[in-house]
């Protein structure tokens, strides 16, 4: 146990290092840009998506609810005004085909370019030859996470119904008082998923073939950094309402610093990933429409030849 709690703790320390070291800030300030633009199509798929067994509205509430948990009542009523901005005239085809398409477009980017932060993390390429296979399984990929988004939000609200209702049933029929073990399994459906989704993310994403070992190490991990700061910043949003003296512009600057340390957190949990994957040995590979970038060659080579010949 003890060496288990060593071995955590120096991967934590030289995780540290290597994202201080890493263009992790510079990155997550680039996915804070691109979210702006991305949320719009983002929410309305996942709306589309979810609304399909719940409803839209009822989606539309969901959503609001957790936006307003995480960053105040003002930054949910902006997002539903950009959700409002965005939607598709139906009757029109042409229309709805171009809407359609630039949605994708569009909520599919934030997941790109997050996806080529993490290939540059672990030093991974697209092979020049298959340069335009992989830009479309790219964006695939990314459309597939939404897609996987969507389901985790479902499979969130089914839950969350199913926890109200025994509540609601063991209230009745026996009486006791049961809203701290009710929170608890709220919080540990949701850590769950959340959970899970990193894992998908660390393991769909980047063009590395890594084990599932590394991943939910990593996963549970960022699960743990996200759900802290989660509590942190809405506390400080709520009492400090930091974005006040930007007036109107205030609303996206919070959603581009909350987005921004989510990212922070997301490439802290892939660096963790990648060290813990080094430290035990597990097999890492380019996957196959992609390779060892050229900075990852030359500092292996640089180590090859640091090395003395026995």
């Amino acid at each position: 146990m003890l060496k288990e709690l060593k071995f955590f703790w120096e991967t934590v320390k030289e995780t540290f290092t290597e994202w201080n070291n890493s263009s992790a800030s510079n990155d997550s300030a680039s996915l804070a840009y691109y979210a702006i633009f991305s949320i719009p199509g983002l929410l309305i798929i996942i709306i589309w998506l979810a609304g399909y067994f719940f409803g839209e509205d009822a989606i539309r509430g969901q959503i609001s609810t957790q936006i307003s948990g995480m960053m105040g009542a003002d930054a949910a009523k902006s997002v539903e005004e950009m959700i409002a901005g965005a939607l598709i005239d139906k009757e029109n085809i042409f229309m709805k085909i171009v809407g359609i398409g630039s949605l994708v477009f569009g909520a599919t980017t934030l997941f790109f370019q997050l996806q080529k932060s993490l290939n540059n993390l672990w030093d991974v390429e697209a092979a020049p030859k298959k340069a335009l296979v992989k830009f479309l399984l790219d964006r695939a990929n990314s459309l597939g996470m939404i897609l996987i988004l969507g389901f985790l939000l479902v499979i969130t609200m089914v839950l969350t119904l199913v926890i109200s209702i025994l509540n609601d049933f063991i209230a009745r029929t026996i009486g006791l008082e049961t809203y701290y073990i009710i929170e608890i399994i709220n919080f540990t459906v949701g850590f769950g998923v959340t959970t899970l989704l990193f894992a998908l993310m660390y393991k769909v994403l980047p063009d590395v073939e890594i084990s599932w070992k590394s991943v939910w190490k990593g996963a549970m991990l960022t699960s743990v950094l996200f759900t802290l700061g989660k509590f942190l910043l809405s506390l400080y949003f709520s009492e400090f309402k930091p974005t006040s003296a930007f007036g109107t512009a205030g609303t996206v600057i919070l959603v581009m610093l909350w987005i921004n340390y989510s990212c922070l957190m997301i490439f802290f949990g892939a660096e963790f990933t990648k060290v813990y994957t080094y430290k035990k040995g597990y097999r890492i590979a380019p996957s196959k429409h992609a390779k060892w970038s050229s900075a990852k060659l030359y500092k292996d080579s640089q180590v090859k030849n640091e090395t003395p010949a026995v």
